[in-house]
């Protein structure tokens, strides 16, 4: 299943064949600055060719799915670039616990695990198109882009929660999901907004609408402030989680897929330029 053009990832593809408009980390703790203060960018590092799509932190490194050229990348903490593993299919929205990065592979209907050294799939026959998989302990979330589904496990069966529409509680082709206490918050990224459900798929709350988000790709959460990528607008959106704006992102950003926190660093990857970007409280 090809459906990447080379200049756009998939998440935007609907865009450019002329439809309608349309993580995750390691589980450190992070102590969150306050919100008064601003994030503003101090370093940003070329990627090359590696047309970065998902990041994650997993072994006091990061790392990047690179989309087009269907391969796992490891950033290391000197700075430098290693492709560490090849020959996957359409890599999406990383998580990664104390053991393993998981790994939607969206052209294959796999989630396979890498432990730093081997991978594992595992099938699943219900999706089309995994996006984005969430981990927190036992529990498992998955954006499942076609059926505009989110899929929930607690370690037993799957659910599937939603259907296509635009009301609360259905999706556009849900890109990023992350699960943060009691809560899943998803990326809906043809709705332009970021919902809210509880584990039993209720709908709690919708995010970002009064922004104007133009495919809404990627996100994170803290235990304070969400952060979504704002794809076509060129920007990372930061909510309290109340939903209220609390800083518009703009700085070195072009076509941004993912954003992730560590420690008092926010990292942003950037699909049009190719490149990482940092940003520090300041």
């Amino acid at each position: 299943m090809n459906v990447y053009h080379n200049t756009l990832l998939v998440a935007v593809l609907l865009i450019m064949i002329g439809c309608d408009s349309p993580k995750g980390t390691e589980k450190i703790a992070v102590e969150t600055p306050s919100i008064a203060a601003q994030w503003q960018e101090v370093e940003r590092i070329d990627l090359d060719t590696i047309a970065p799509i998902g990041l994650t932190y997993f072994k006091e490194n990061l790392w990047i799915a690179d989309g087009d050229n269907n391969q796992l990348v490891k950033l290391t903490k000197a700075g430098t670039i290693e492709v560490v593993l090849q020959d996957l299919e359409r890599p999406m929205h990383l998580d990664s616990d104390a053991d393993y990065i998981y790994i939607p592979e969206y052209g294959k209907d796999v989630i396979s695990r890498f432990d730093g050294n081997q991978k594992t799939e595992e099938s699943m026959e219900q999706l089309d198109a995994p996006a984005s998989i969430s981990v927190q302990g036992t529990t498992r979330a998955v954006a499942d882009f076609y059926h505009h589904q989110i899929w929930y496990n607690e370690g037993e069966n799957w659910v599937a929660f939603g259907e296509k529409g635009k009301e609360n509680g259905q999706f556009h082709y849900p890109t990023d999901v992350q699960l943060m206490g009691d809560k899943i918050y998803v990326a809906d990224a043809y709705n332009h907004r970021v919902q809210v459900l509880d584990k039993q798929g209720k709908w709690l709350q919708t995010i970002g609408e009064a922004e104007k988000m133009n495919a809404t790709t990627g996100i994170y959460v803290n235990e304070k402030e969400l952060f979504a990528t704002d794809f076509e607008n060129n920007r990372v959106l930061v909510y309290d989680l109340e939903g209220n704006l609390q800083q518009t992102i703009t700085e070195q950003l072009e076509k941004p897929t993912d954003v992730l926190q560590v420690d008092q660093r926010i990292y942003v990857i950037n699909y049009g330029s190719k490149e990482l970007v940092i940003y520090e409280y300041q």
